[in-house]
């Protein structure tokens, strides 16, 4: 199986490949942090990772696929 957001094979279970699924792992822990101190929600939150400039490619690309999962 393909990983959901690049061609890389996807690790079993996760609908992703390595890298992005460390990327999520980071996103979903560090939310927790963000949303304590700022009330920011989910869809807002992935929002601001993806359009800041010192987001990682993989984080970005998986806040991205995330994002339109939400739309």
């Amino acid at each position: 199986m393909k990983c959901k957001v690049c061609s890389r094979e996807a690790q079993t279970p996760s609908e992703y490949c390595e890298l992005h699924e460390k990327a999520y792992q980071s996103i979903r822990q560090k939310f927790e942090v963000w949303k304590k101190a700022s009330g920011v929600e989910w869809k807002e939150y992935l929002k601001e990772i993806a359009k800041n400039p010192l987001t990682g490619t993989w984080a970005r690309e998986m806040a991205e696929n995330l994002l339109s999962k939400e739309a």
